[in-house]
Parts: C-alpha cells; sequence; structure tokens
C-alpha cells in the first residue's frame, strides 16, 4: 500500500453496513411481536366487556318479558337497545316445550355495528323458562304468621267446607280467632287480661323480673 509523505495509517472499529441492517430487522421483528401480543390482549379485554354487556342485555330482556302479563308468542322477533352507552342487536326465539303453558325463550346478542347473518356473529345466548301453569295448592304449607299446618278443603281427605277437627276456618284452635294460648285475646298466661298472676304467684325469671 502506497503511503504519502507526512499521512499516518488510521484503524478505524465498528460495524458494518450488513450488521447494522441485520440488528435493526432482529429489533424489528422483535418489536412486532411484541405490539402484537399487547394488541391482542386489549383485543381480548375489549371482547370480554362486550360479552359481559351482551350477557345482561340478554338477562334484561328475559326479564322484561317475564313482567308481561301476557305470554310471548312463538316464533322470532328482533330488535336494538341501548345500554351502556353502546347499541346493541338482540334476536329472541321463543319455543314450547313438553309442559303445557310453558315456553323457552333463547335470546342472542351482540353489538349492533357487527355484521353477521343470523346464525353467526351472537356474543351471548341464554335461555329463560316462563309460563303460565301454576300447581294446585298442596295444602301443607303453614299460614303466614300462625305456625299453624292447615290443610286445604278437599285435600287430605276432608270434602269441601270441612277443616281438620279442632280448627276453626282460620287454622286456629276452636273458641281462639287469635290463636293466643287459654282463649285470652291479649296472649297473657291464665286468662288474666292484665297479665297479672294473681295473689302469692311469682312470675318465673324473664317475665316481668331481673334476675337478683
Amino acid at each position: 500500500m502506497m503511503r504519502f509523505p507526512g499521512s499516518t495509517l488510521r484503524e478505524s472499529g465498528g460495524f458494518t453496513l450488513i450488521e447494522v441492517l441485520v440488528a435493526l430487522a432482529i429489533v424489528a421483528i422483535g418489536m412486532a411481536a411484541v405490539l402484537g401480543t399487547l394488541t391482542s390482549s386489549a383485543s381480548t379485554v375489549v371482547y370480554m366487556r362486550d360479552k359481559t354487556l351482551a350477557n345482561w342485555v340478554a338477562l334484561n330482556r328475559i326479564a322484561e318479558q317475564r313482567l308481561q302479563p301476557q305470554m310471548p308468542q312463538l316464533g322470532k322477533t328482533d330488535g336494538d337497545v341501548e345500554f351502556a352507552g353502546q347499541k346493541w342487536h338482540w334476536r329472541q326465539e321463543t319455543v314450547a316445550t313438553a309442559v303445557q303453558g310453558m315456553v323457552r325463550m333463547d335470546v342472542h346478542v351482540r353489538p349492533a355495528d357487527v355484521k353477521a347473518d343470523e346464525d353467526h356473529g351472537w356474543y351471548v345466548t341464554l335461555s329463560g323458562i316462563m309460563g303460565d301453569a301454576v300447581g294446585a295448592p298442596r295444602g301443607d304449607m303453614p299460614l303466614y304468621g300462625s305456625g299453624s299446618m292447615v290443610p286445604m278443603p278437599g285435600q287430605n281427605g276432608l270434602p269441601p267446607g270441612q277443616v281438620q277437627p279442632g280448627m276453626n276456618q282460620n287454622g286456629n284452635p276452636n273458641g281462639n280467632p287469635n290463636g293466643n294460648p287459654n282463649g285470652n285475646p291479649n296472649g297473657n298466661p291464665g286468662g288474666n287480661p292484665n297479665g297479672n298472676l294473681g295473689p302469692g304467684r311469682k312470675p318465673p325469671f324473664g317475665i316481668g323480673e331481673q334476675q337478683q
């Protein structure tokens, strides 16, 4: 190699252009993978949020149907509703069941901006049962507030118009309209309307007396 007078050869160290390009390619691939993971996670969070809201929309639809005085008509109905600042599209399929007087409601919900056919794209599908079939009373349920078990007329072997022996029409013992002991309308013991037990009688602990 020729050297000019007064010049010196300087050796410089560093990366070549190919090495720099390879390093940039590796960084770009790594950043793309990280961004893809972040985007996927964000999309999953948004989808789960919308899926939860769609579930609430379906539950509200079933509850609204159950609050109606009439049974829903068999077949398919659809509509849009505003919920949580977003518009939702729902479709309801009402079919009869094996039990007479009862129907099953299948409610499908998805965001209104989702473009799909009637069988795809639904975020959630919920089913509910509604009916007007009411069973006959068994007659062995206690009367509220009385604690007595009174059979209904015509049940437990009793003909209509008759009640259990020793009970009145209200389910209380004969002669006692309020269900209080000893026929006392005030519920005081001993038949005393004032609750006194008589001279020389001391009430037990807990009735008008404190422990000494």
